[in-house]
């Protein structure tokens, strides 16, 4: 197929740009590059020894997206593109709402123009409310979301829900994504994540490399098994499987299907950390704090649906994050390389280009 992928240079995108070309995927990639790194997508072409065409553009400005539309002719979109962490300050809230529903917005009606009819959203597990009473979340787990980034990611799933409805002939898939962590295993492709990080992998890098004096672990008597807020840690790679599999169920009838993303396990703040010190030989060291009130005790995934429907299942555990998640913080201190040169030969892009000149040095 060809397939575009909106935010391939990112975290998740650039390994599912990996996985799609493994799969035999064609990829174009539409990418602004404000959080993606060009040296992901190159990286990614070099694990897969095949090309990525790359449109450097802003995929919410639609004239720009009609224009690629036009000069190829998709077979589906997969949209990672957007804001995929929560704030409550009135700039961040409407950066989530702008961002992530107009760039899904201008997608869906490139796609009714050009008559492209599969699609693959990612969503998240912030879209669900209380947890059923085994513990975990299944897709008919959703009440009010109670943040902003589930909210505004939620209005994109009813969206695609009302498109169905009043017939537009479209095949698509909902992954609701859990807590992500890893890197590729070679080192190559991972997580550049800043100094002032709120996510618990980065940040356990960082104190180990001795980047941050200590971890901070929310805790103060969740009703958990240590008290510490628990969560669901997919590996990254497992994630990228999944969506090369959600876009081989898109089949059929039209109709929108949702799955989880998640390991079907829970991992406390503090199993996260005892695992992390186990694999990589590090103390690291840590206070335990008392956690915001929006952070929730437990949030896990059920993913038999998933499993069931895809014949997809995670393949990797707790260990496999940890060591994968410390050979790419150790390869790549900095994150990726950010020296710069103008105009490389970026195949299919729009406008000024840039392109980091060390990613093109020999691996």
């Amino acid at each position: 197929m060809q397939v575009l992928v909106t935010g391939g240079a990112g975290y998740v995108g650039s390994h599912v740009v990996l996985a799609m070309l493994a799969a035999g995927h064609d990829v174009h990639v539409v990418e602004d590059f404000t959080r993606g790194s060009p040296a992901a997508i190159h990286r990614a072409e070099q694990l897969a020894g095949r090309q990525v065409t790359v449109h450097a553009a802003d995929v919410a400005d639609i004239d720009t997206t009609e224009r690629i539309f036009a000069g190829t002719p998709f077979d589906a979109v997969v949209h990672l593109a957007g804001l995929h962490r929560s704030g409550t300050a009135p700039s961040r809230v409407l950066d989530l709402y702008e961002t992530n529903q107009a760039t899904t917005f201008t997608l869906l009606r490139c796609m009714a123009w050009y008559g492209v009819t599969r699609f693959v959203l990612s969503s998240t597990a912030d879209v669900y409310g209380p947890a059923r009473g085994d513990g975990t979340l299944g897709v008919d787990s959703v009440r009010v979301p109670r943040t902003p980034l589930g909210r505004s990611l939620l209005g994109n799933e009813h969206l695609l829900h009302d498109l169905v409805e009043s017939g537009a002939g479209l095949r698509a898939a909902v992954l609701r994504r859990f807590a992500t962590g890893g890197a590729h295993p070679s080192g190559r492709l991972g997580q550049a994540a800043a100094r002032s990080t709120t996510s618990l992998l980065p940040r356990l890098t960082q104190v180990a490399t001795g980047r941050r004096e200590v971890l901070e672990v929310p805790g103060a008597g969740r009703a958990t098994h240590d008290g510490t807020p628990v969560r669901d840690v997919v590996h990254v790679a497992d994630v990228a499987d999944a969506y090369v599999a959600a876009l081989g169920a898109l089949d059929g009838s039209p109709g929108v299907r949702t799955w989880n993303v998640g390991t079907g396990r829970g991992s406390s703040v503090l199993d996260v950390l005892r695992t992390f010190e186990e694999v990589t030989g590090r103390t690291v060291p840590h206070r335990v704090v008392e956690p915001a009130d929006r952070v929730r005790d437990s949030v896990v995934a059920d993913v038999d649906g998933t499993v069931a429907d895809l014949g997809w299942t995670p393949r990797r555990g707790l260990a496999d994050v940890c060591r994968d998640h410390w050979r790419w913080a150790q390869d790549n201190p900095d994150g990726y390389p950010e020296t710069l040169v103008p105009e490389p030969p970026w195949r299919g892009g729009v406008g000024h280009r840039l392109r980091v000149l060390s990613s093109l040095a020999p691996s």
